[in-house]
């Protein structure tokens, strides 16, 4: 049965995450339940997310490989420091005290569930899919300092990067949505897949849960991209941030509760 709440967990992200993202706010506390909640735990539950989620992320890529024609310049400025990036934070995860990714689990599911919330807000305050200007010289070298550091975050934890990305991406001027999503999906498989392969090459992933799962979140992309779009998209949204403020007041009282 344990399984079984498992995959659905991550069939139940892998539709989250072609529609609107923030599938980690169901597989990582499932997962951390289900290992235990001890600090250590805590780290492969989080490796063992990062994993399940990964092919779904390959599959929006290619769900997106016609609206790569013309991006190869924002491929070149952001890809390096969404590498270095993501092996940062994916390295920060292993060798830093597990005790201290566990004090930073409720803050990291808060942080996710309010950049869940309020990605319709940044949307309209970066204008994401409306016409920019070019940016100047000056802007670009910020915004790829600042896609440095969604990678060491994106590497760390992940949630909510889908967001920090599709803003950074409108104030550098990328003008059409489905050019946006396409430049998210490359970049944050890039972090994914880097993550995967640090947390192998430590052992932290436990592949018994991660390989079922695997496969019940790639189902689950598939069929987010081809029924979802019929669900009311104020709901779904509704629900990952109800799940998520629940699982960060929970986290809260039960790892920092001195009772």
């Amino acid at each position: 049965m344990e399984l079984w709440w498992l995959c659905a967990a991550a069939l139940a992200a892998g539709v989250i995450n072609s529609v609107a993202g923030g599938g980690t706010l169901l597989t990582f506390p499932a997962l951390a339940l289900s290992l235990g909640e001890n600090a250590e735990a805590a780290v492969v539950a989080n490796a063992t997310s990062t994993t399940a989620l990964f092919p779904g992320s390959l599959a929006s890529v290619w769900g997106y490989r016609r609206e790569f024609r013309g991006t190869a310049h924002w491929i070149r400025w952001l890809l390096g420091p969404s590498i270095f990036g993501g092996l940062l934070g994916s390295w920060l995860v292993v060798v830093l005290p597990a005790r201290l990714f566990q004090l930073l689990v409720p803050w990291l599911i808060l942080t996710a569930t309010l950049l869940f919330l309020s990605q319709p807000w940044i949307a309209r305050r970066t204008g994401i899919g409306q016409h920019h200007d070019r940016p100047s010289p000056a802007t670009v070298w910020g915004l790829v300092a600042f896609q440095f550091c969604v990678g060491v975050y994106g590497g760390y934890f992940g949630a909510g990067i889908g967001i920090l990305m599709l803003s950074a991406l409108a104030l550098m001027g990328v003008d059409n949505i489905h050019t946006m999503n396409a430049l998210k999906s490359l970049l944050g498989a890039v972090m994914n897949g880097l993550s995967v392969f640090v947390f192998m090459w430590q052992q932290k992933i436990h592949w018994p849960y991660a390989l079922p799962m695997l496969v019940a979140s790639t189902i689950g992309g598939w069929l987010g991209a081809s029924v979802a779009r019929r669900l009311d998209g104020r709901l779904i949204r509704r629900t990952v941030v109800a799940i998520g403020l629940s699982l960060s007041a929970y986290y809260f009282l039960r790892i920092y509760d001195p009772v």
